[in-house]
């Protein structure tokens, strides 16, 4: 029986969860439930300069929020620097890693070097067999890696295949810098090995990471995780994906009322496919999730398909579910706090009875939000400019006058006696419905666009309507 498997997430808190991000922790949660195993949180903070704890609360809440739970504590990598340094010490003195002393100078010199001869920059072992004694006074060393640079190294992916790189392009990298503090390359194969990590799934810009890793791992006799490198995020027209693509943090989303099990379902369609199947429930995702049904070629982010799987996700989702989102989500959506407050005032009843029909014309939370502003706005409305044309046209206004004074006539208000009574009085005026029931909506609403005028007219009520048809009327 082989061993579970145990996944990690592991971000650099320098800034919010962005969208790469977020899907590189998604297959890794895929990923580990569907063997049954863990997905650990590791909080890669060793750059102490650029790390914040804003960046560690956002990066959690946007996992909380995409509903991927994580395993056991979440562990930071920089509470971990003494294990790092031991680990060095014992590299040193099973002399697999040495001391550099090279200066500033010296270093910017053999970079040089080797850019004017057309070869990339790497270190030249000058001090893999110099004497210490013959160190330069004042030059604190950095411990380097004593890589055996004969052969190949074999990094076996479950996503790009057997991918090969020669030892020799493979320099004696940095373990320990001058203060002593740990690179990142040591750092995470230290983490990986003591956290039991058996699978890292991670982009493919980390592949050439992957060769050097292994080196250091088998200079600590450790087993190797098997790896899996996806392939990288590219915008629609196959750029690499900047912010006018989507690249933004996952927080962004929220702010743009994407529901977080639409972004959950588009985020795993890029560069993963089962089939032609476009639509998961969750327990689909874990039960039809493999890593070999990852591509090797960079996947697409599309906004537009991101908005209607939404609007997918918005009319499939149960009333009552829908109205918890959204209250749930108000805080965080543009004029939000203030719709809640007007909604928590009592109107949540008028809300919900709109809901139907406000959900099947709403792809976002906030075109949902927009839909019911009718309910939220405050008299005089403030007219958009199609309202404003359509009431300023000759007649208009004093038809709506006449209209109210017959809707106030009504014994029962209810959207369908609000309709017959409209429809009597266009056919009275000689005029379409559309003419009698468009003039009505731009002075109930203040647009030309709305749920169906004659339920906004019963959710409004009686005395709420008439008086926004007297602030229109001629």
């Amino acid at each position: 029986m082989s061993d579970p498997v145990i996944a990690r997430f592991a971000p650099s808190p320098t800034g919010f969860l962005h969208i790469g991000g977020a899907r590189t922790a998604l297959f890794n949660w895929l990923f580990a439930k569907s063997k049954g195993g863990k997905m650990l949180l590791r909080i890669e903070d060793t750059d102490r300069a650029r790390s914040t704890q804003e960046a560690i609360d956002a990066i959690m809440d946007g996992l909380k929020w995409l509903g991927l739970d994580w395993d056991d504590e979440p562990v930071f990598q920089f509470s971990r620097a003494d294990r790092h340094r031991a680990v060095v010490d014992q590299l040193l003195a099973q002399g697999a890693a040495y001391r550099a002393y090279d200066t500033v100078e010296e270093l910017d010199a053999m970079r040089a070097s080797a850019l004017a001869a057309g070869k990339p920059p790497r270190y030249d072992g000058g001090w893999r067999d110099r004497d210490p004694a013959t160190a330069p006074e004042g030059v604190k060393p950095v411990i380097r890696l004593r890589v055996n640079n004969e052969g190949e190294t074999l990094v076996d992916d479950a996503v790009q295949g057997a991918v090969t790189f020669p030892n020799a392009d493979l320099d004696d990298l940095v373990l320990l810098r001058s203060d002593g503090t740990p690179t990142y390359m040591l750092a995470v194969v230290v983490d990986d090995h003591d956290m039991g990590i058996t699978d890292v799934v991670r982009g493919v810009d980390h592949l050439t990471n992957a060769a050097r890793q292994i080196q250091i791992y088998r200079a600590l006799g450790w087993d190797v995780p098997r790896m899996a490198h996806i392939p990288l995020i590219h915008g629609p027209d196959g750029a690499k994906l900047s912010k006018r693509h989507g690249a933004l943090g996952i927080e962004a989303y929220r702010e743009m009322g994407y529901l977080p099990v639409a972004v959950r379902n588009y985020l795993v369609r890029l560069g993963w496919s089962h089939g032609d199947q476009e639509i998961f429930s969750t327990q689909e995702m874990v039960e039809a999730f493999s890593l070999s049904d990852v591509g090797r070629s960079a996947a697409r982010f599309d906004f537009g398909r991101l908005e209607n799987l939404n609007g997918h996700y918005m009319r499939a989702t149960p009333d009552e579910e829908l109205v918890q989102i959204f209250a749930d989500a108000l805080p965080y959506l543009p004029g939000g706090p203030e719709a809640k407050a007007k909604l928590d005032a009592g109107l949540w009843d008028a809300f919900r009875v709109m809901l139907p029909a406000m959900k099947e014309r709403s792809k976002t939370l906030i075109e949902l939000m927009d839909n019911a502003s009718f309910l939220l706005v405050d008299r005089p409305l403030a007219l958009d400019a199609k309202a404003e044309q359509a009431l300023a046209a000759d007649g208009t206004r004093e038809r709506v006058a006449k209209l109210a004074g017959r809707l106030a006539a009504l014994p029962n208000w209810e959207a369908e006696a609000a309709e017959a009574e409209v429809r009597a009085f266009a056919e009275e005026q000689g005029i379409k419905l559309g003419q009698a029931a468009q003039p009505l909506r731009a002075a109930l609403t203040g647009k030309m666009v709305s749920p169906p005028i004659f339920e906004v007219l019963a959710v409004l009520g009686r005395d709420e309507s008439l008086a926004r048809l007297a602030d229109q009327a001629g």
